[in-house]
């Protein structure tokens, strides 16, 4: 017989979507709220689609395909792609988010994700939904081919991991610093197929774009989804943005069932970096001062949003960028730079030397848009460093926060941002 237990967030969120007593472990067929593709995943998902017997569409208010990866098209295969994605939103009556309107997950977040829905997407970085309390997962094309036509999937419900963040950060120190030092601790498998669950002081009292900064980075450990608990902070951005009937509070039961409880001072935390070629390999900024970096780039579904260039035009400002260091900026969304440009953080980047791209990817899958050369090293605000992430397995991608991009864009190597605060 079952223990009587309370039940975690993503528990709970899969017992009401499956309409079942979900518990850890179980395999159970959940409804879904979101499906979407994006131009690298989406034609595979789609041409499995038409070549299976199941070519209908349950939901196409709900099944959205995005041109964000290459964005613009720089090579003629990926301009037939467009077309090809483009034509099937058409054809299907789909959602489509043409190039230069933003990264997908960025996008979804802006427009569609609410607190309790199941959302699936043909990119591992759907996870940063957790953030508004979705339970979001990436899923192979195949698999976002069946849940886009019968509009459910099936899940094994995973356990889950609780991280409790206690105390405030101190200055200089953001979310970024504690995915990667949370990371670091327990590696880039800790949390395999695991739901790593946020709670505590710090997390209260987070903003949503550093709550999304983190859950975008959770499957960085391996884990399903990364889940924050719905409260007045995911109110209040629902009503911001023009949803606030979809507000309902969500957190996991006191007695919930925990495989393990992780506890983290964020006091404690500093200023870290990934270093190459994993991101659980990582150390405090201070450390790895006088590493030369040849370009910085400021942006992606980790770290694009309006907060996360406020706070690297805050040190730039007034400041140039080392004469050997290139800085690349990628707004998240066509929203966030033109809020950008409207608070004068495009000036102040451009004043820099910065160059600016339209709202997209950029380099961060090493498509377009700022390849590396051989040899040379790069400080991203990203949330992968493998080898060849960025488009050359010979060079080497160092990941950190805004602010460590933007210090290490002035001082041309690896810097703490609190010397420059």
């Amino acid at each position: 017989m079952r223990p009587a237990s309370g039940k975690t967030i993503a528990e709970k969120i899969l017992s009401e979507k499956s309409g079942s007593d979900a518990r850890a472990g179980d395999i159970v067929i959940a409804t879904v709220d979101l499906a979407f593709l994006q131009d690298s995943t989406g034609p595979l998902a789609i041409r499995q689609l038409e070549e299976s017997s199941l070519r209908s569409i349950a939901n196409p208010q709900r099944t959205i395909l995005f041109l964000d990866h290459a964005s613009p098209s720089p090579a003629q295969e990926l301009s037939n792609d467009h077309i090809f994605l483009r034509q099937f939103a058409r054809k299907n009556g789909c959602q489509l988010f043409d190039i230069g309107e933003g990264i997908c997950h960025q996008l979804v977040i802006e427009s569609y994700a609410n607190p309790g829905d199941v959302i699936v997407g043909a990119d591992s970085h759907t996870v940063t939904a957790g953030g508004v309390g979705a339970f979001a997962t990436g899923m192979g094309s195949t698999d976002i081919a069946i849940a886009i036509a019968l509009g459910k999937t099936w899940f094994r419900v995973p356990e889950s991991l609780k991280v409790v963040i206690t105390g405030r950060f101190r200055n200089g120190v953001y979310a970024k610093d504690l995915i990667l030092h949370l990371i670091g601790m327990i590696g880039a498998e800790g949390a395999t197929y695991k739901s790593l669950e946020f709670g505590g002081e710090a997390i209260a009292n987070m903003t949503m774009s550093q709550r999304l900064t983190i859950a975008n980075m959770a499957v960085e450990a391996g884990a399903k989804v990364g889940l924050f608990p719905s409260d007045e902070v995911t109110k209040q951005y629902l009503e911001a943005r023009g949803r606030g009937e979809k507000y309902r509070p969500l957190q996991a039961d006191p007695d919930a069932n925990y495989e393990q409880v992780i506890e983290i001072d964020a006091v404690r935390i500093e200023p870290t970096v990934s270093r190459p070629h994993s991101v659980d390999n990582t150390a405090p900024a201070r450390e790895l001062k006088g590493i030369k970096i040849n370009q910085v780039f400021i942006g992606t579904c980790t770290n694009g949003r309006l907060e996360d260039l406020g706070v690297a035009a805050g040190i730039l400002g007034g400041r140039r960028c080392h004469p050997n260091t290139r800085l690349i900026i990628a707004p998240a969304s066509k929203e966030v730079l033109t809020k950008a440009i409207e608070a004068g953080y495009i000036q102040t980047f451009i004043e820099a030397g910065a160059v600016i791209l339209p709202p997209g990817c950029g380099p961060c899958v090493g498509m377009h848009q700022g390849i590396l050369a051989n040899g040379e090293a790069c400080l991203s605000t990203a949330n992968r460093n493998f080898k060849g992430r960025m488009g050359n397995p010979e060079s080497y991608i160092y990941l950190a926060s805004p602010a460590t991009a933007a210090a290490t864009a002035i001082a041309g190597e690896i810097t703490d941002p609190r010397e420059f605060m």
